[in-house]
C-alpha cells in the first residue's frame, strides 16, 4: 500500500455509525438551545436588543444548530449554513447564542477535520472567522453609540469600560475560533497519522509474508540443489561401474568384483550424505544445528578418484601457491568440480578427464574439461548447470559451461579472493602420470 502525500491525502467518508451519531448530536444541540431559547425568554435577558416574534426566534435557533445532522457528511456545506445563520440571527437580535456559538465552533472544528479539499477547508474556515471578526466589529461600532450612560456606572479599573468590553469581546473570540481551527487541524493530522500507520503495518505483514515466502522457496532451492549434488554424483558413479561390471563380470571376475565394490562404497558415500542432510531438517526450528558439511577443495582429489575407478583416465593439478580459502568458497568450487565429474560420467562418453585447480593472484579458479561429446549438453539447460550458477554467482563468481574448440567440455568456475589472502596452506598436488603436472607445470589445455 503506497502512502499518497500529506496534501494530497483525504480523509474517507463517516461511517453509517458516524452519520448517526451526528444525527443525535444535531437533534440534541437543537434540543438544548430550544430549552436555552426558553429561559432567556423567561428571564427577559435579551442583550443583543428588543428580540423578534417567537416564531422567528424558533426559525433561528433551529437553523444554527439543526445543520449539524449534516456536518461529517457535508462539513463545508454545514458551516457556511451555520455561519450565515449565525451572524442573520445576531442581526435580528435572537436571544439564543449560548448553543448557537457552540454550533458553529463545532461546524468549524468539522471543516477542519473532515474537509475533504485542504486548501479549500483552511481557506473557508479563515473567510468564516475573518466574517465572524468583521461582525464583532461591525456590532461594536452600531452598539457603541446605545450603550446607557448607567451602563459602566461600578466601573473601577484603570482602562475605559467600553475599551475593556471590547477587549474582552476580542480575547473570548479568538480563544472560541483558535481553538476550533487548531483542534480541528490535530483531528485532521491524528487522522492522517492513522492512516500511514495502517499502511505501514499492511506493508510491513505483506513484506513478512513475501519474506517468509522467499525464505521457503530458497530452502527448497537449497534443498534440492543438495539433493542433487549428493545423490546425482553418487548415483552416476555407480551407473558408470555397474555398466562396467556387467560387461566383465563373466571374463574378468577380479575387475568386475573391484567395481561391486566402489558401488558398495559410493552407495555408502550417499546414504551418509543423505542421512546427515535429513538430519538438519528434522532439527528443530529452536535448535541451532550445523548444516550437513560438504566437501571443500581438499576432497576433490576424491571426485577424481572415483572417475578413475569408473574407468576414466583422469588427472587432477593443483597450481600457484594454494591458500586458505572460505568454508563457503571452498564447498562452492567442490560441488562445482562434482557436478561437472558427473555430467562426464552420464552425458559425455569421454575417455580422458582433467580436472585443474589454479591460485591466481586475485581468485581461485577450477577448471574441468573433458574429451566427450560436447555437442549432446550444448542446447540443454538441465537442474545441474542452474545448481552451478546459481552457487558461483551467490559469490560473485564467473562459470563457464560450453563445448571446447576441438572436442570436448569445459566447465571453469572463477572465485575472487580477498586482497589480503592468507599465508600458503601447502601443496595439494595429486600425483599424476603427466610429467607436466607432477612437476608443477601446468599444460596447455
Amino acid at each position: 500500500m503506497t502512502v499518497a502525500p500529506r496534501e494530497d491525502w483525504r480523509r474517507p467518508g463517516p461511517t453509517a455509525e458516524q452519520r448517526r451519531n451526528d444525527l443525535w448530536i444535531g437533534l440534541g444541540m437543537t434540543g438544548l438551545a430550544l430549552v436555552s431559547l426558553t429561559l432567556a425568554r423567561s428571564t427577559g435577558a435579551f442583550l443583543l436588543g428588543p428580540p423578534p416574534s417567537g416564531p422567528e426566534q424558533l426559525f433561528w435557533t433551529v437553523a444554527v444548530t439543526l445543520p449539524l445532522i449534516w456536518r461529517r457528511r457535508w462539513p463545508t456545506a454545514t458551516v457556511l449554513v451555520v455561519a450565515v445563520a449565525f451572524i442573520a440571527a445576531q442581526a435580528r437580535s435572537a436571544p439564543e447564542s449560548q448553543f448557537s456559538s457552540w454550533a458553529l465552533f463545532c461546524a468549524l472544528y468539522t471543516v477542519g477535520a473532515w474537509g475533504q479539499d485542504r486548501q479549500l477547508s483552511r481557506r473557508l474556515r479563515i473567510g468564516v472567522i475573518a466574517t465572524m471578526f468583521a461582525w464583532l466589529g461591525i456590532y461594536y461600532a452600531v452598539m457603541i453609540d446605545h450603550i446607557p450612560a448607567t451602563a459602566f456606572a461600578d466601573a473601577v479599573g484603570p482602562v475605559p469600560p467600553v475599551l475593556a468590553a471590547m477587549v474582552n469581546g476580542v480575547l473570548l473570540n479568538v480563544l472560541v475560533f483558535g481553538f476550533a481551527y487548531f483542534f480541528g487541524e490535530t483531528a485532521w493530522v491524528a487522522a492522517r497519522r492513522e492512516h500511514e500507520l495502517r499502511a505501514q503495518a499492511e506493508d510491513l505483514r505483506r513484506s513478512q509474508a513475501e519474506a517468509r515466502e522467499r525464505a521457503v522457496l530458497g530452502e527448497r532451492v537449497r534443498i534440492a540443489r543438495e539433493l542433487h549434488d549428493v545423490v546425482a554424483h553418487h548415483v552416476s558413479v555407480m551407473g558408470v561401474q555397474a555398466s562396467a561390471c556387467r560387461r566383465v563380470f563373466d571374463r574378468d571376475p577380479g575387475k568386475a568384483r573391484t567395481a561391486l565394490t566402489a558401488i558398495e562404497q559410493s552407495a555408502r558415500t550417499a546414504v551418509d550424505e543423505l542421512r546427515r542432510m535429513l538430519g538438519v531438517l528434522r532439527t528443530s526450528a529452536g535448535t541451532d544445528a550445523a548444516p550437513p558439511v560438504a566437501g571443500g577443495v581438499e576432497r576433490i582429489d576424491e571426485l577424481v578418484a572415483r572417475a578413475r575407478a569408473a574407468g576414466l583416465t583422469a588427472t587432477l593439478g593443483v597450481y600457484g601457491d594454494p591458500v586458505a580459502l572460505p568454508d563457503s568458497v571452498s564447498q562452492t568450487a567442490y560441488r562445482v568440480t562434482q557436478e561437472a565429474v558427473t555430467n562426464t560420467l552420464k552425458h559425455a562418453d569421454a575417455a580422458l578427464l582433467d580436472v585443474r585447480l589454479r591460485y591466481l593472484a586475485r581468485e581461485v579458479e577450477v577448471d574441468v574439461t573433458d574429451d566427450g561429446r560436447g555437442g549432446g549438453r550444448a542446447g540443454t539447460v538441465g537442474l545441474g548447470l542452474i545448481g552451478m550458477r546459481e552457487r558461483v554467482t551467490a559469490h560473485d563468481g564467473d562459470l563457464e559451461a560450453g563445448p571446447r574448440t576441438g572436442g570436448g567440455w569445459r566447465v571453469r568456475a572463477r572465485f575472487p579472493l580477498a586482497a589480503s589472502a592468507d599465508p600458503p596452506v601447502g601443496s595439494q598436488r595429486e600425483p599424476s602420470d603427466d610429467p607436466r603436472v607432477a612437476a608443477g607445470t601446468e599444460p596447455s589445455a
